[in-house]
């Protein structure tokens, strides 16, 4: 991917928590603008961290960069906080949505313009256009948030962080806990945000035949590293990803998790 059309670029970073637990070891990648790319692994591969990492998140959970760099739109923001990184137009939606249950959703969503300087005209008309890419919530914006489904709430969570109007969206396991058919619509809307929106995002998966399903660039993380990278067609078709993360076996059989782990000495990327 060249590099003057990357958005994000994650350059060798080592992550250590309570300056003990190193949980990233060089992590590298880059997502272009306009893209989607998706980063999967299993649970505790070091995907959510990654997104700490860039998000700003890491300091009020004791862990720090050592080593590498992050750049957003050009600028080092390896150091930045939470709220620096928001307002250059990064914002993450965290894993398990974290919805204000006691604001009504459509009080949540407008929460999430409250670092803009844009005037209120344009942020009402946001705030419009998130009830045409989430019509499910149009019936239910003056519901206590914590009263609604989750997967009501995945979108809230979703409406809440477009409204900061990002150059970026990261979301941290979309369909975690969500049944399919709304694993299915949630997915469908972030590929329409990306190209009715020109939102270039980045997700964070357990999930890599829907990840890859709407992606164009996906990575692989095991045990704090990237060990498997490419075009996401690429990636669906590769054997091991297959196996490994699709639990699609020869015989057109399923693997539970446990066998899956069974393997792993077997990866051929390893």
């Amino acid at each position: 991917m060249p590099m003057e059309t990357n958005l994000l670029e994650v350059n060798n970073i080592e992550v250590v928590y309570n300056d003990i637990i190193q949980v990233l070891r060089g992590v590298s990648l880059h997502v272009p603008k306009g893209s989607i790319v998706s980063l999967l692994g299993t649970n505790g591969a070091g995907k959510t961290t990654t997104l700490r990492a860039i998000s700003g998140l890491l300091k009020p959970e004791n862990g720090a960069i050592k080593e590498g760099y992050i750049k957003f739109n050009s600028e080092d923001t390896t150091q930045l906080l939470g709220t620096d990184i928001v307002k250059k137009g990064a914002v993450m939606v965290p894993e398990g949505r974290r919805v204000f249950k006691h604001l009504t959703v459509n009080e949540n969503i407008i929460v999430g313009s409250i670092t803009r300087k844009d005037g209120s005209a344009q942020i009402k008309k946001d705030n419009e256009l998130m009830y045409k890419h989430f019509p499910r919530l149009s019936k239910v914006t003056n519901r206590m948030a914590g009263y609604s489904s989750g997967g009501e709430q995945q979108m809230i969570a979703i409406a809440r962080a477009l409204m900061a109007a990002p150059r970026m969206l990261m979301l941290d396991e979309p369909s975690l806990g969500l049944a399919p058919l709304l694993v299915k619509e949630i997915f469908d809307n972030i590929q329409k945000i990306n190209q009715e929106l020109d939102t270039t995002i980045l997700v964070v998966e357990q999930n890599a035949k829907v990840a890859l399903g709407i992606s164009d660039y996906a990575y692989i993380m095991e045990s704090g590293k990237i060990v498997l990278e490419g075009p996401s067609e690429e990636l669906q078709n590769n054997p091991d990803v297959k196996e490994f993360y699709m639990g699609i076996t020869k015989g057109g059989g399923r693997k539970s998790f446990k066998d899956v782990k069974s393997y792993k000495r077997r990866k051929r990327w390893m």
